[in-house]
């Protein structure tokens, strides 16, 4: 198998197959690489047939681009023989792996929605509560505007950052319906009204200086957006789930003591349900279509037996993951993270729907020209109405 590269996964990985290995059932071996070096990698071994046993992924357009050149194995029917197995996992996973009713992977790590988080020190001194609707979000941008601190961090250098926005709000307003009609390819799909609101909510809150000065030049990679809002430059910012421990490590004291965290606020009218979330349901382990049938045993064995133990669901937990198995949530009580953990298991498991991050659920050339756009949007240089046209002639592609 080929996996990523970086901590804590990383070990958590190697002590899992470690552990496998000493079952009897097979022998797996591991190898690790870079993110953005994998993305490359696997994705010119499974087009040439060279695939390792074991995908890596983060299912969606990708994984759906894998199944329709039949490169993975369609796995319904093992599921369906192996039920127990299949209901560890929390529900909300399986949407991202699962094409016209087959599933073709099976969730992996941890789950890892988009948050809302507060820097609650500026809330204090502002004497402002946290926002449960948009108009208190464009509230609040005049009264830290007015006290000299940033409403919003962003480390829109990045993109996906800026288009963690557009999803919250195109699911708020319309709901999980338009882009289901975008994944699958309709006809002018980007030109529904709720995108074209989402882009102009979008622009609204730009041209408020929602955002602090300068955010497309922060790259997030280097968590330079984080900072912003532990050292009180920014009182709020939406991110993912795994930047709780990205903010943990760098200030423990602010994450204990002065950081707040809830799901994106509602907006009056929409008509998405305020409890859908977006971001990351999972990741995913497929097996190669072109593995031998014993090379496949081996892959099965360890998915029933090696993945998610005790020991590994207890080592994703310490390092302020949750991972995506329902036996988690009895351990979070007794982690240093409980009222965190608990938030993001109440989150993924309670929502109606959890939309995948897009640049994962649409497809390479969809997702290249999506980021694109997305950071042409935020800088005012197209219209929402542009923005949906250009993204309508990239469906199919």
């Amino acid at each position: 198998m080929w996996a990523l590269s970086g901590q804590p996964n990383e070990d958590i990985q190697k002590n899992s197959v470690a552990a496998f290995n000493k079952l009897g059932k097979g022998t797996m071996n591991v190898t690790f690489f870079q993110n953005d070096a994998y993305k490359t990698k696997i994705r010119t071994a499974v087009g040439a047939g060279q695939a390792p046993t074991m995908i890596y992924g983060w299912g969606g357009g990708i994984l759906k681009s894998y199944a329709d050149a039949d490169q993975v194995e369609d796995l319904t029917s093992w599921l369906k023989d192996n039920a127990d197995f299949k209901d560890k996992f929390l529900d909300a996973t399986w949407g991202s792996a699962t094409f016209d009713g087959k599933i073709f992977a099976i969730p992996c790590n941890n789950t890892q929605p988009i948050v809302m988080y507060y820097n609650k020190t500026q809330f204090e001194k502002a004497g402002a509560d946290l926002p449960k609707s948009w108009d208190d979000v464009m509230n609040l941008v005049d009264v830290f505007n007015g006290k000299g601190v940033a409403p919003f961090s962003l480390g829109g250098q990045s993109k996906w950052t800026s288009m963690m926005w557009l999803e919250y709000l195109l699911d708020r307003i319309g709901g999980p319906e338009v882009f289901n009609a975008i994944f699958a390819n309709k006809s002018d799909a980007w030109s529904d009204d709720a995108v074209i609101q989402t882009g102009q909510r979008v622009q609204e809150l730009v041209k408020a200086k929602g955002f602090i000065k300068g955010f497309s030049s922060i790259a997030a990679d280097s968590n330079a957006d984080q900072a912003l809002l532990y050292t009180g430059k920014a009182a709020m910012m939406l991110h993912g789930g795994w930047a709780y421990g990205g903010m943990k490590s760098a200030q423990p004291d602010f994450v204990k003591n002065h950081l707040a965290f809830s799901n994106f606020p509602t907006i009056a009218g929409g008509k998405g349900d305020p409890k859908n979330t977006v971001g990351n349901p999972a990741n995913y382990w497929s097996i190669s279509a072109k593995a031998s049938e014993d090379e496949k045993k081996v892959a099965k064995a360890y998915l029933t037996d090696g993945l998610f133990t005790d020991k590994d669901i207890d080592a994703y937990i310490a390092s302020g993951g949750l991972p995506v198995v329902k036996a988690a949530q009895s351990k979070l009580a007794g982690s240093d993270n409980p009222e965190f953990l608990q938030f993001i298991y109440e989150l993924s498991s309670q929502a109606p729907n959890f939309q995948q991050s897009w640049d994962q659920a649409l497809s390479p050339t969809q997702a290249d020209a999506l980021l694109n756009n997305v950071d042409q949007l935020f800088l005012l240089q197209i219209t929402p109405e542009k923005f949906a046209s250009n993204m309508n002639a990239t469906l199919g592609k």
